[in-house]
């Protein structure tokens, strides 16, 4: 019937019982499932991975400029990586930096959920924020 009609048979759905075919043009198949594709990508949302950086010493009024950020990202719905450098002999207390981390991980509890905890790479210790709960 394909060739009758000077068309194509198109498998357009070969998992379903049994497969289903049509009779149109190839060239417009793939068109179509290639438009269909870009509607879809474009609807999808891309979360964003910000991030802010620390030192073990950054004072209490650095950090919170910091958090403010942070918190104003994750209501955004993107995620916040916390990283913390160590420079020079820092790196022998990484208690401080995890508390650090910890205490930022409580200011921003309200909206947010620690979705990798507190861990060391390198020079450097990460952890990483989602957008969770929602204030009440």
């Amino acid at each position: 019937m394909a060739e009758q009609a000077n068309l194509d048979l198109v498998e357009i759905a070969p998992n379903a019982e049994p497969p289903v075919c049509k009779i149109l043009e190839f060239g417009k198949f793939q068109y179509e499932q290639a438009k269909k594709e870009r509607e879809a990508r474009k609807q999808q949302k891309q979360i964003e991975i910000k991030e802010i950086r620390l030192r073990p010493k950054t004072n209490e009024h650095h950090r919170s400029f910091k958090v403010r950020d942070a918190r104003r990202w994750i209501e955004d719905g993107m995620k916040v990586r916390v990283r913390i450098r160590f420079r020079g002999r820092e790196i022998t207390y990484p208690e401080i930096a995890r508390q650090l981390l910890a205490d930022i991980a409580k200011d921003l509890d309200d909206i947010a959920v620690v979705e990798q905890m507190p861990g060391m790479e390198g020079r450097t210790m990460l952890m990483v924020l989602a957008p969770g709960k929602q204030s009440e």
